[in-house]
């Protein structure tokens, strides 16, 4: 009998074995797949390419890691924009350099940390203009938001180029037209510029210094308003906006005007091997021949202090250099990159658009000009990218710029360029 028990005992344990065998494996439970952290870029739809190739480069080293996606926003109102939502605002974005303060002042900056290798890479003057008291809070893009000469030679001879009243007759003329934009403050400082009148802010870093209404000196406000007027008089000079002197350009009424090299590609589709490009030329003022001065500024990328992706949002930044994308020898060499060229040569120093809090004197030439009153009593200039604040101080004289980085104006624009 005891042999027939372990008979049915092993029978019992192979049915046993039998129905385990069976049996599915568990069903392991699968992992989420890690999803791409998404970054929102703003920009100047003039920089869309250049912003595009850092960014797909930046894709493509983290393939299925991030995603980047640009939206157009005008520089100039980045500030207002962005600080009106900030912890839904964009991860990282382009600004003009006066804004660095505010937004760093705002809590929209933070400070970079392990700057060492931004500022070995980067010109020292696109460094200062990114940083607030030493202290370093946005990435340098680029630095030629300036101005200079456009002209089309086929009109003016080299001598010409030198005399901004020379220019005006012969465009007279021609029936044609010298452009400038003289309802903004920040080219209008050109006329001032190496005047020995000032503006600029106070010690105090609020209040505004301007000497423009100046009565006493060799040359003083008024004698630059007469001086503005007189080529306002002739039929060969014309206010423009940026907009309205590249519109004069392609239709052929503008032969000549002050732009910078935002407008250059544009401009040479228009006048092809034609186009030429220049210090700015003096003008008469007080029985003086006068070098017209520029100001230079700097692009700069922040990155949002409330990005919702705070370890990828900078690490596309941290190669760039030398003022521009990675591998630029010093500035910006995009769209056009001949115009940058030119610009290396034709400003020099760094400065931002400035604010003044001048009286009436220039008040006269809006009768002239036809627009707004270009400065009045208690008036404050708005620069072209959106500047709430002035430089520190600026040129007087022809001597050189005094102050600091974005604090100086370039008060020569740089040797000829064709």
């Amino acid at each position: 009998m005891k042999w027939k028990a372990a008979l049915l005992l092993a029978a019992g344990l192979l049915a046993v074995l039998a129905a385990c065998a069976k049996q599915e494996p568990p069903v392991q439970a699968e992992e989420p797949a890690a999803q791409a952290a998404e970054l929102t870029v703003w920009g100047a739809a003039e920089d869309e390419t250049l912003l595009t190739e850092i960014f797909d480069a930046f894709e493509r080293q983290h393939a299925g890691q991030v995603r980047v996606h640009f939206q157009a926003q005008s520089e100039s109102s980045c500030k207002d924009a962005l600080l009106g939502d900030l912890e839904n605002g964009p991860d990282v974005f382009t600004f003009a350099d006066d804004q660095v303060a505010a937004l760093a002042a705002a809590g929209a900056l933070d400070p970079i940390e392990d700057d060492g290798a931004i500022r070995s890479a980067n010109l020292s003057a696109a460094v200062d203009a990114a940083s607030v008291e030493g202290t370093l809070y946005a990435y340098p893009l680029t630095a030629d938001n300036g101005y200079f000469l456009y002209y089309h030679r086929d009109y003016f001879s080299e001598e010409d180029i030198r005399s901004l009243n020379r220019m005006v007759e012969i465009a007279a003329e021609e029936g044609r037209k010298v452009a400038m934009d003289w309802s903004s403050g920040w080219y209008v400082y050109a006329f001032f510029g190496n005047t020995g009148l000032e503006v600029g802010l106070n010690e105090d870093g609020i209040t505004n210094l301007c000497t423009w209404n100046a009565t006493d000196g060799p040359i003083r406000g008024v004698d630059v308003a007469q001086a503005m007027l007189d080529i306002a008089d002739s039929p060969g000079f014309a206010s423009r906006t940026d907009s309205e002197f590249l519109e004069g350009v392609r239709d052929g009424s503008v032969i000549a005007g002050v732009s910078g090299v935002w407008n250059a590609v544009a401009i040479e589709e228009a006048w092809g091997g034609a186009m030429g490009a220049a210090r700015l030329p003096a003008f008469t003022c007080a029985g003086q021949e006068v070098q017209m001065a520029s100001f230079s500024g700097c692009k700069l990328i922040g990155v949002n202090a409330y990005s919702k992706q705070p370890e990828w949002a900078p690490q596309p930044l941290t190669h760039l250099g030398h003022g521009g994308r990675p591998g630029d020898a010093q500035l910006l060499d995009g769209d056009g990159g001949h115009a940058a060229a030119q610009r290396r040569r034709l400003l020099r120093g760094a400065g931002r658009p400035g604010d003044c809090g001048a009286s009436g004197a220039v008040g006269v030439l809006a009768s002239a000009t036809g627009r707004r009153q270009i400065l009045g009593p208690g008036d404050r200039i708005r620069g072209k990218y959106g500047a709430r604040q002035s430089v520190r101080r600026v040129a007087s004289g022809a001597a050189g710029p005094h102050g600091r980085g974005r604090d100086r104006a370039v008060t020569t624009g740089g040797e000829e360029r064709s």
